[in-house]
């Protein structure tokens, strides 16, 4: 079952979804390859250090941050990958490395990668490292209301 605060409040906005799960899988390549989801629709959910501040970097799994672009585009010449250390206990009702890009269930900015909004479908991690929620990313947008930023790379 999907982490519960997740299907609460996608349930609670009468958000369509499905739930997928699959062998257990620890980076979003293998969810996806795992789930039989194309690696551009899963959404992988990297988290990061905007000065002093925690948020969410999410980009396609196929992708990878550009702290360049990333720093150019926030106006923050600090900007790096967070450590499991720093976050770890932040989603106390996910395993490590499994919270879904909702970074609004946890008080966090959400940066979403650009080429995100090409997509129709989006799949990601529901908190656990065996299951994944599809979606719709205009309603992931309008839950989440990312900012939208050029920072992912191919």
């Amino acid at each position: 079952m999907p982490n519960k605060k997740l299907k609460e409040f996608l349930d609670r906005n009468t958000v369509p979804y499905i739930s997928i799960k699959h062998p257990n899988a620890f980076t979003a390549q293998h969810v996806a390859a795992r789930a039989h989801i194309p690696g551009k629709n899963m959404v992988k959910t990297v988290m990061i250090m905007i000065g002093d501040t925690m948020a969410m970097a999410i980009l396609p799994a196929t992708f990878y941050v550009d702290f360049n672009l990333l720093r150019e585009m926030t106006g923050v010449s600090d900007v790096r990958l967070a450590s499991e250390q720093e976050f770890k206990y932040m989603f106390p009702d996910c395993e490590t490395g499994a919270m879904p890009p909702f970074g609004n269930l946890y008080n966090m900015d959400v940066y979403a990668a650009k080429v995100l909004t090409e997509d129709d479908m989006i799949a990601f991690n529901a908190g656990t490292h065996s299951e994944i929620i599809q979606m719709t990313y205009l309603d992931f947008a309008r839950l989440v209301h990312p900012k939208v930023v050029k920072f992912a790379m191919h």
